[in-house]
């Protein structure tokens, strides 16, 4: 596979692989498509948690939160 960079994500590969932390532009490229992979999951998960919060919310299913500690338990499931 060949992919084309602009001039300034080229050099920024090229650093990478300069500074020693990656031995070529292949496993700098396989890392960030990783993270990004990676980030789009979470933001998916973000996206559904907030959507039934707000579901509840439209609902009235809300809990007064009194402390941190009353909200960490809340999380946990132990309030």
């Amino acid at each position: 596979m060949n992919i084309s960079l602009t001039t300034e994500l080229e050099s920024a590969v090229k650093a990478k692989v300069a500074s020693g932390l990656y031995n070529n532009a292949s496993e700098v490229i396989r890392e960030a498509l990783r993270k990004t992979l990676l980030q789009e999951q979470e933001n998916q998960w973000l996206v559904r948690e907030a959507a039934i919060g707000y579901a509840q919310l439209q609902a009235g299913q809300t809990v007064e939160v009194k402390s941190e500690q009353h909200f960490i338990d809340l999380v946990r499931g132990t309030a």
